[in-house]
Order: C-alpha cells, then structure tokens, then sequence
C-alpha cells in the first residue's frame, strides 16, 4: 500500500505575491498556492490523492456535468505533481505521485493481462482510500445504474507517458536535498514511482507498439479507449504523444543504462517525430496520422505537436521553425489556439508556448504572455482554459465520435493552472527540472 509511503518533505509554504529569485510574475506564487492549497483541503493534508480536473462554468465548485464532477484526469494530476515540486510542494506533489502508482502497480495484478500497468484516462477526485484507485464514474438515477465514460476509462498513449514522467521526477531526487536537507520524498516512495514508470513503459512497448515501419512511420498508437467488453484499439498515432514518449523512455534509459529496451523505444518514438517533421516540409509538425497509422493527418493543426518537440533535450535547432508557424498559424491576441482556425485563446497552451519562449531565450516575451493570463483566473483560483465561450481542437473525443466534438469551453482547469507555474518558474516537466 502507498498509503503509507509519503515521507519527510518541504512543507515550507509558498507565499503569494512573493516573487522568487528566479524573478517570475507573483501571479505564478499565487496559482502554487491555490493548487497547495486544494491538496491541503483533502482529508487534512494526508494520505494519497487526485485533484479535481474542472471546476464549474460559475468559476468554483464541482462541475454541474456529472461525467466532470469528481473526475481526476491522469494527465491534469501529472502535471500537477511537477508544478508542485517547481512550487517547493513535496509534500502535497507526493499525495498525487503515491495515487498515481497505486493505480500501476496494484492495477497490474487486478486487471486482466491486456490492461495491466494501464493508466486509466480519468480517476474520482478526493483522497483515495480504495487500492488501486478507482477510475471515475457516476450514478444516472434517470436510468437507475452506475456510469463510465469510455475517454475516461480508457487510455491515451500520451497520458500514460506523462504519468511516467511525473512518476519519474519524484524519483530521480536523491537520498538527499539541496545543502545536505532532508530527502523531497523517502525512498519508498522513489522506488515505487520508479517501478510504475517503469511499468508504463512496458505498457507502451506490448501494447501500443507499431511494427510494421516499413509501411508508414512506425511509433505508437494512440491507445485503448473503453474497457472490458467495449475496450477498442486505437490506430491513430499522436505527434505530440511520441514527444512524450521520446521525453519517458530517455529517462527511464537514464535510470536503467543497462537496460537496452528504453534507448531502443525513445529511439522509435524520435524516428515518428523526424517522420512527421519531414512530412511537414521542415517548418512545423503535423498532428500525426489517421487510424490506419500510416496516413499523414493533414486536416488540422495542433499547437502542443508544435511546441512540446521543442521540450524535448535534445531537440534539433531546425525544430524550432515550429515555432515561427505556431505564431502564424496559431496566433491570436494574446495568446495561442488549440487550433489553425483561430477561434480563440487556449489558455493551457499558451502557458505551454510562455515555457517554450523560455526555452527557446525569450524570456521578455514569456513574462508578457503569462502576465496576460492572470485575467484569465477563476474565483476558486484555477485558470480558465479559455477566453471566449468554447473554442474547437479539430479533433474527436473517441473512436466512436462522428464530429470533432473535442472541444475547450470557459471552465476552470487543473492542467492550464498547472502549465501556467511550470511555465512562470521555468520547469521543464519532460527533463524534471
């Protein structure tokens, strides 16, 4: 049981409006606070835990939808965990990390073996006293029985990975802390991030592995969507996903270096990004492919298949015309769209765009664009994830969806909240420092 693994950690509290050497807005200060201070909120401060992902369109408060209500995306918590430890949070970034490997190493022996070392896509929100943690659902009194959606109990390659990175970031800090202090996180709790990220590694190698690179671009696929009966592969593979992965498997190579399967796995998923590179004539990224894995998807434009390459540590500096197209094509007064079609600012990526401009030594830039998000900050302290109403992504929810029905709306999010921190103190989650 994780439960009882959370060690001896930095419980300094951040104090708002208190700017950091580093020099970042104070507004970042604030948005540690308010993600420390939801973790504080649950069960006293103790024991595992997942953050709610939304709030309400009212600004505070569970959301109306109960599919969102009490769901905990993987992918929101993850980011939260290293937006935590650049906030100096050990203590509430070990809460998540504890949940977060629960779910891995306790799924593999009750799930049957196709799922094993499966991260779902969404948990219930709270403190979590059942192991392995259980994927969120609610009861629909209209039709009297308990609901699952098939996105939340399912799994994106690219969540998985960044699971693992977090997972990973806990246990890559030693024995020790800076100047001799006491350790972040005690060593149980290391080794079991440590094993779960190793897990999902092997998750992605069994099950998401594309071998026939003779025909198409090799790398990943997107997934699994559903589980048990209505459990679906998914064929589409990700460009944003396989900079995920590139960034997990160069890791989980760094902890292993007598372990010859990680450098051969970040070697395929970086032949997917050279790939989509090529295809798309050397000045930005496609999305990835359609579901037959091969056919270069051309029908949109993703501003996180621009950017997060960028992260990557060893990113070549021909990648950073990416860039350039994201501000043409992406561009909007402000900020960044999910999207080429320009509707509006996604918040979320463009705290992912201030971090890049960091990245790539624009740090002035940087400073304004996230200066401007504070007007984009909700009553209960997340940052909206858009400014208009709703904005579009071109992109579908599942393999079963008819439109692109994916889409951003103005509610209060975890994972724009989080992006904005590491973005304003300049933590890169794929190097986990």
């Amino acid at each position: 049981m994780v439960a009882t693994s959370l060690g001896a950690a930095s419980t300094a509290s951040v104090a708002a409006g208190t700017a950091a050497p580093g020099g970042e807005p104070p507004s970042v200060r604030s948005l540690c606070q308010v993600l420390a201070g939801r973790m504080d909120a649950i069960n006293k401060g103790q024991g595992p835990a997942f953050l709610r992902s939304w709030d309400n369109a009212a600004g505070e408060g569970p959301h109306d939808d109960p599919a969102l209500a009490g769901a905990a995306f993987a992918y929101d918590n993850a980011l939260a965990v290293q937006a935590l430890i650049a906030c100096g949070r050990h203590d509430a970034a070990g809460r998540i990390a504890a949940a977060l490997a629960d779910a891995v190493l306790t799924g593999a022996r009750s799930l049957p073996d196709a799922d094993r070392n499966r991260v779902r896509n969404a948990y219930r929100a709270g403190a979590q006293t059942e192991s392995p943690p259980p994927p969120n659902g609610w009861w629909d009194g209209s039709a009297g029985r308990w609901v699952e959606d098939p996105y939340q109990v399912g799994t994106a390659t690219g969540n998985a990975a960044w699971v693992a990175l977090a997972l990973l970031s806990v246990a890559e800090r030693g024995a020790r802390g800076a100047n001799d202090s006491p350790p972040p996180f005690n060593a149980m709790l290391r080794d079991e991030a440590r094993n779960a990220a190793r897990l999902i590694g092997r998750w992605v190698i069994n099950a998401t592995a594309d071998g026939d690179d003779d025909n198409g671009p090799g790398g990943y696929t997107g997934g699994i969507a559903g589980a048990g009966e209505g459990r679906q592969a998914i064929g589409w593979k990700s460009t944003e996903h396989h900079a995920d992965l590139a960034a997990m498997f160069t890791r989980l190579a760094a902890i292993d270096p007598d372990q010859p399967d990680w450098p051969k796995a970040a070697a395929r998923a970086r032949a997917f990004l050279d790939a989509m590179w090529a295809a798309g004539k050397g000045d930005h990224f496609p999305t990835g492919t359609l579901p037959d894995g091969r056919t270069v998807n051309t029908a949109t434009s993703g501003l996180d298949a621009q950017l997060w390459p960028l992260l990557l540590a060893d990113a070549p500096d021909d990648w950073r015309a990416a860039f350039a197209y994201a501000e043409a094509a992406h561009g909007v007064d402000g900020g960044f769209d999910f999207n080429d079609d320009r509707d509006g600012i996604w918040i979320e990526g463009t705290a992912q765009a201030a971090l890049v401009l960091r990245v790539l030594d624009r740090p002035d830039e940087a400073r304004v664009m996230l200066e401007g998000l504070l007007a984009d900050q909700s009553p209960g302290g997340y940052l909206f994830a858009t400014r208009a109403p709703s904005i579009t992504t071109g992109l579908a929810i599942g393999p079963d969806s008819t439109t692109d029905d994916f889409r951003y709306h103005r509610w209060p999010h975890l994972g724009a909240t989080a992006w904005a921190v590491l973005a304003g103190l300049g933590f890169n989650p794929f190097i986990g420092r």
